[in-house]
């Protein structure tokens, strides 16, 4: 049963320290591909942790800290990492989780109100577009704020406001990301019963790290961190 145990336990592939440093998508791409297996096996532990439904944020939060690692290229053990941030986060996760949840159920209503109204009062068309930025906004933010709150400990208050800065900073990446998860479940919707594994295998950790990936550059930003920097200040501890 050793090699069922190493399976989860071991330390992930790294890259040969002479290989010349990508960046953008090519760096994206590299990542996937060394990690691919890892991925996988992030996706079966954040479908688990979030069964209960309640667990879902510190599911993500934990998702997120093993994305993190994964985008720093540090070493990372899977299961003990995951489970380390599953705990760690799972109080403040829930509470950030509940508040955003709620913010973007409000802009979902706004919006639908609005657009029903608009087809017969071109005036709340301001009204509309307001709401659509807002709640775009809001789900920036919401990517950069799981990044940020893995990556350093800060008080919830000041966490929304680097993550609102984040946002304001460098949002397109953040959008990009959402786009990229938004186009990995039309093709599951698309090609169904064809990718009926996609939520199984991938789609939920794959989705995270695009999260991850995008949102890193701008946490460092808003930490005043500097690009090459790898370790979380709580592991220099």
């Amino acid at each position: 049963m050793q090699w069922l145990r190493e399976m989860w336990t071991k330390e992930g592939p790294g890259i040969p320290k002479d290989a010349p440093k990508r960046t953008g998508l090519a760096l994206f791409a590299e990542i996937l591909v060394r990690e691919w297996w890892e991925m996988v096996k992030l996706n079966i532990l954040f479908i688990l942790a979030s069964l209960f439904v309640v667990t879902l944020p510190a599911a993500l939060a934990a998702t997120a800290r093993v994305s993190v690692a994964l985008v720093e290229d540090r070493n990372t053990y899977l299961l003990r990492d995951f489970t380390e941030a599953f705990l760690r986060y799972f109080w403040r996760a829930t509470a950030c989780g509940l508040v955003l949840a709620g913010a973007l159920a409000i802009g979902v209503h706004a919006i639908a109100t609005y657009a029903a109204g608009a087809r017969d009062n071109l005036a709340l068309a301001a009204p509309l577009a307001i709401a659509l930025v807002a709640a775009a906004f809001l789900a920036v933010t919401a990517c950069h704020l799981i990044v940020l709150m893995v990556m350093r400990d800060l008080p919830a208050l000041r966490l929304f406001r680097l993550a609102a800065l984040a946002s304001v900073a460098r949002p397109l990446p953040a959008l990009a990301a959402l786009a990229f998860n938004a186009a990995l479940w039309l093709a599951h919707i698309l090609f169904y019963p064809i990718s009926v594994f996609m939520p199984a295998t991938f789609n939920f950790s794959l989705g995270m790290f695009a999260v991850a990936f995008a949102a890193h550059r701008a946490a460092e930003m808003v930490l005043d961190l500097p690009t090459h920097a790898k370790p979380h200040a709580q592991d220099a501890s």
